[in-house]
């Protein structure tokens, strides 16, 4: 089973970028969707972008235009390149890695999250 380990948050300014990290220890064409999510403490976990293995990209009306997913395939990695960040960004940034089975058959992995801490 893959492992996924996040990097690259940090505090950072309102206004200024980040762009974090998701190392796979295997090769992560094994699965579907490679997503990033964000949490605060008390709030359901959001969805903030997805990648699918055919380079389809979605992202969340909160962090559109300003966000880019993207994927090497040859380092194992994805990145989230976030700009204009804004307080309300201040999160944990977990890295998720799905694969499916069948319809009823979903294997999901999830890295131990990065903190971005938004604040002047």
């Amino acid at each position: 089973q893959v492992q996924l380990v996040e990097s690259g948050g940090g505090l950072v300014q309102p206004g200024g970028s980040l762009r974090l990290s998701c190392a796979a220890s295997g090769s992560i064409v094994n699965y579907d969707h490679m997503r990033w999510y964000r949490q605060v403490p008390g709030k359901e976990r959001e969805l903030v972008a997805t990648i699918t293995n055919g380079g389809v990209t979605n992202y969340a009306g909160s962090v559109k235009g300003r966000s880019t997913i993207s994927r090497d395939n040859a380092k194992n990695t994805v990145y989230l390149q976030l700009n204009s960040l804004k307080p309300e960004d201040t999160a944990v940034y977990y890295c998720n890695a799905v694969q499916v089975r069948s319809a009823s058959r979903v294997l999901e992995v999830w890295g131990q999250g990065t903190l971005v801490t938004v604040s002047s």
